[in-house]
């Protein structure tokens, strides 16, 4: 059985930066792709990142761009998403997605076949 356990949530001030980990086991594919997402009250999901486990490639949605990094341990066992110069704007449950095969270019945000629970992100201003 496929399991994702995002962690690393918490309180930070706005500027400051936190690391989420993903947690990824029970699966023996070879290519697979973990995507980070997130949800804001009162909002619909955002995509934010994905990495392949192929080529440890990523794709970074425009809004983090520049202040978030996925990145990932070697066997991809473990996937982090490093968030810097946060935001007010940031908050949100962020949660980590599997699905087969490599990330997409056209549609790295879609499809995900496993979802772990999320973890509460909140940026004080």
């Amino acid at each position: 059985e496929v399991q994702l356990q995002a962690s690393g949530g918490g309180l930070v001030q706005a500027g400051g930066y936190l690391r989420l980990s993903c947690a990824a086991s029970g699966f023996v594919f070879d290519d697979y792709a973990i995507g980070w997402f997130r949800q804001a009250p009162g909002k619909e999901r955002e995509a934010v990142s994905c990495i392949g486990s192929s080529d440890g490639g990523t794709y970074t949605a425009d809004f983090v761009k520049g202040r978030f990094t996925t990145y990932s341990d070697n066997a991809m066992n473990t996937v982090y998403l490093q968030m810097n110069s946060l935001k007010p704007e940031d908050t949100a449950v962020y949660s980590c997605a599997l699905d087969y095969g490599p990330c997409v270019p056209d549609s790295w945000w879609e499809g995900y076949d496993y979802w772990g629970q999320g973890t509460l992100v909140t940026v004080s201003s």
